[in-house]
């Protein structure tokens, strides 16, 4: 079995708030794919760390083909293109119907279940993506 990467490991401190939320967001959906756990990593770090995108909106800012070339400076290959088509449309969907807050998303939602629900609205979120980041996410939420 696969060893699961913490939050913690990857630098991000989810009880200081949205921005670290939204970060862990972004590994659980990377982290969400049939791929290698240290190739997702990789690739969160070469988004987040090395091309300081961080927020949605700054990801939002990226074209198409700069995700894919992100991606593929992570090795995270086999998905890169659809990776990056999802990606755009998961931080335009958080920006446009919950103001680019998950805590917003959070707040709209009666119960975890329907939270868990709305995270699952997002493209390319499967229950896999929500269990990884709810099992970061849970600690602050619940």
């Amino acid at each position: 079995m696969t060893r699961e990467i913490s939050a913690n490991e990857l630098g991000i401190d989810v009880s200081q708030g949205e921005g670290e939320l939204f970060k862990w967001f972004l590994a659980s959906f990377l982290f969400g794919k049939r791929i290698q756990q240290d190739i997702a990593a990789e690739a969160y770090r070469v988004i987040v760390d090395k091309h300081k995108r961080d927020t949605p909106r700054k990801l939002c800012n990226c074209s198409w083909q700069e995700l894919v070339d992100m991606l593929g400076e992570g090795h995270y290959v086999r998905y890169d293109e659809s990776t990056a088509d999802r990606l755009l449309k998961l931080c335009a969907k958080l920006n446009e119907e919950y103001g680019g807050k998950l805590g917003t998303l959070r707040e709209q939602s009666q119960d975890r279940k329907e939270l868990e629900r709305r995270l699952g609205e997002f493209d390319g979120v499967g229950p896999k993506t929500v269990e990884i980041f709810m099992r970061e996410a849970e600690k602050v939420w619940y």
